[in-house]
Order: C-alpha cells, then structure tokens, then sequence
C-alpha cells in the first residue's frame, strides 16, 4: 500500500530536512546557470531556521520525510513573496509544487492579509516558468539576483489564488 503525500505548515523540526531538501533540489538549477553560489545553495541551516519561525512555510510529506517545501512573506505593500519551491526531485511532476504553491497562497491571503503574490525563478527555468505560468502567474518583469543571475519577475492577484486551488 502506498503513502499518500500531505501538506502542511512547517514546524521548527522541520528545518533541518528543508535545509537539505532545498540543496538537493536546487542542484539542477544551479547547473542550469553554470553558479552555485545561488542563494538557496548558500542559505545556512540558521537562516532556515528564522525562516520557518517567522514566514508561512510549508512542507509537503511522505510519511515522515520532507518532501517538499515553499516560504513566503508579506511585504509592506501588501504584496507575499514567496520563494524557494522545491520537489524532491524523485517526485517532481505529480502535483506536488501546484499544491503548496496553493497551501502558502492561501495561508499568505487569509492569516496575513497578501494581495499580490510576486515571485521569481530564473529566465532560463523552463520547468519553473511553465508551472507558474499554469496555475496563473504572468511576467511582470526581471531582475538581477545578488548571484547575478537574471531572474523573471511573475505575479497575480491574491483573489485569483482559490479559481487556481
């Protein structure tokens, strides 16, 4: 019989899995990118940890393992950032991101009041691109990360987040 995956919110137990999680996944994208000076590869375990307290953090499971992972915030213009999906590469395309993509919108707009969600994935992240891009996200713009790599820019509505749930 097989496990089922499930979503929740983060508990500061979890930070040290996120922690690794993160960096096996962002692997590939640092590879994209030819630099693996990247921010989720140069994050420490102690940034995660004040992450995970202060910010909705999310996990996905499978049993007791870490799955997956996403963290988002509300700045002061009521906008959510929300940033460092990542799936478990072994499981990657089975839904996993859409559904704590969903879980951290939902959270930012209800409990913390987020309008606008906004975040950001690398111009050459096709696989990141299409998936925001289908659970309604539109390109707003670019930028340079600290790392130098040129980053696009997506954002929507937070009134769109439950057409996409």
């Amino acid at each position: 019989m097989g496990m089922s995956v499930t979503i929740s919110a983060a508990t500061e137990q979890d930070a040290e899995q996120i922690f690794r999680l993160q960096y096996l996944c962002f692997q590939s994208e640092a590879a994209l990118y030819g630099n693996y000076r990247i921010d989720p590869l140069v994050q420490t375990l102690d940034s995660v940890r004040a992450e995970v307290a202060a910010d909705c953090v999310f996990v996905a499971r499978l049993g007791e393992e870490v799955v997956g992972s996403v963290r988002g915030s509300v700045t002061q213009d009521g906008s959510a950032a929300i940033g460092k999906l990542c799936v478990h590469p072994r499981l990657q395309g089975h839904g996993i991101g859409a559904r704590l993509l969903r879980a951290a919108e939902a959270a930012l707009a209800e409990q913390r009041g987020a309008t606008r969600f906004r975040l950001q994935t690398g111009h050459r992240s096709e696989g990141n691109l299409r998936l925001y891009r289908k659970v309604g996200y539109e390109a707003v713009g670019t930028s340079r990360g600290a790392d130098g790599v040129e980053m696009v820019v997506l954002e929507k509505s937070a009134g769109t987040y439950a057409a996409t749930a």
